[in-house]
């Protein structure tokens, strides 16, 4: 495989007074006006407009196959880069034009190319929840461990738009499960926060570490808590998650009842959240709330001879 240097590289300036004309052929799939401007010899097959764009990048974009193929076959440079640093291969696989990301490796399209964030088109692809392409990418070497430059990997990036099929398929492919982005965020937690209970289930099967923490101390369950996913909930509680205090210094059953979500109370209490325990403030969970269906939940789980606020009664 050529090297990152030697296979991506930024388009030259070529751009010819008829090259408009060419971007709209290319863009709207006309392939019989872009062949009559490429043959005239007044449009350069690798002209560029102000960002760098191409036209083969903008047919691929498109999903214009006749189209692609007649700029490769009249010598278009697969791997010219945006100045974003986006190529051909990358605007097919985000779009999910797989057609396109075959004809482009048939012709040498390079999986290293990285835009200025450190996007790879397997990960433009695990984005958007492209499965084809991604086996794909992957079958023609795109490398399983791909991350932006914030750690964000393709597993990630799959697990946070749902996308279970392409996750079944990282996984299998050697994703690593518990890979975290910069700020700590593991895909089980970004698949809790978004309410992808499936995503949540297939990970804890594979693996996934339910107590992993984000440097702000949050876990899965608290944000799932949080948010009042109980389907998410009921998924980690399966795989008995700590329920007390995080470091963050409150607990799942804390974030539960300040969001007032009281399914998501009961839920935590019936699992064994303890409604007595105080978070980084001092607070008990019943101290967050004056919603009364709540704090007879709280109520009903204190031990003898405690009052609703958890302190004992006086004898």
């Amino acid at each position: 495989m050529a090297s990152l240097q030697t296979a991506c590289r930024v388009a030259p300036s070529k751009e010819t007074p008829l090259a408009n004309a060419a971007f709209w052929a290319a863009r709207r799939g006309n392939l019989t006006l872009l062949k009559l401007l490429l043959n005239s010899g007044r449009v350069d097959v690798d002209c560029r407009d102000s960002h760098g764009t191409t036209l083969l990048m903008v047919a691929s974009y498109a999903g214009h196959i006749d189209c692609v193929r007649e700029l490769v076959l009249q010598g278009a440079d697969i791997n010219l880069q945006r100045e974003s640093g986006t190529t051909a291969l990358f605007f097919a696989a985000q779009q999910g034009h797989n057609d396109v990301v075959r004809f482009l490796f048939g012709f040498g399209a390079s999986t290293e190319c990285r835009t200025k964030d450190g996007g790879t088109a397997l990960l433009a692809a695990s984005q958007y929840g492209h499965m084809p392409v991604v086996e794909t990418l992957l079958k023609h070497g795109a490398n399983i461990h791909d991350q932006l430059y914030d750690g964000a990997s393709a597993l990630f990036l799959a697990a946070q738009g749902g996308y279970l099929d392409v996750i079944r398929l990282l996984l299998s492919s050697g994703a690593k499960v518990n890979q975290p982005r910069q700020d700590g965020t593991a895909p089980l937690w970004i698949a809790s926060q978004m309410g992808h209970s499936e995503v949540v289930r297939v990970m804890l099967l594979r693996g996934a570490d339910r107590d992993a923490a984000r440097n702000d101390g949050s876990t899965a369950l608290l944000k799932a808590a949080n948010k009042g996913y109980n389907d998410v909930i009921e998924e980690l509680l399966k795989f008995s998650p700590t329920l007390g205090i995080l470091k963050n210094g409150t607990s799942a059953l804390h974030a539960a009842v300040l969001s007032g979500n009281t399914e998501t109370v009961a839920l935590l209490l019936d699992a064994g959240a303890d409604p007595a325990l105080r978070n980084k403030a001092n607070e008990l969970p019943a101290e967050l709330t004056k919603n009364e269906r709540i704090l007879h939940l709280l109520r009903s789980k204190e031990g003898p001879g405690k009052n609703e606020f958890g302190s004992t009664l006086d004898r």
